[in-house]
């Protein structure tokens, strides 16, 4: 098993969808949020995937075709 570390943004109009949520049933993978702040307008997430990698790999391009930014978190750290 692999576990990887995104940063992720959302648009204004995908702060209320539940896209955690949803690639955790999509895909095989386990979703665990690092750290998070989300408001009325804006947000963002650090997220950890865990899975096999062809699967942290489809869950990540599930989130971008649902309009979320997803960055790699560098050397995979979060404090």
């Amino acid at each position: 098993m692999t576990s990887l570390r995104f940063h992720i943004r959302f648009p204004e109009e995908k702060i209320k969808e539940p896209v955690i949520y949803q690639i955790g049933h999509e895909f095989k993978v386990v979703t665990n949020v690092r750290r998070a702040d989300v408001r009325e307008t804006t947000g963002w997430m650090d997220l950890e995937l865990t899975g096999e990698t062809i699967e942290i790999e489809r869950a990540i391009e599930g989130l971008r075709k649902k309009g979320v930014i997803v960055d790699p978190i560098e050397l995979n750290v979060v404090e």
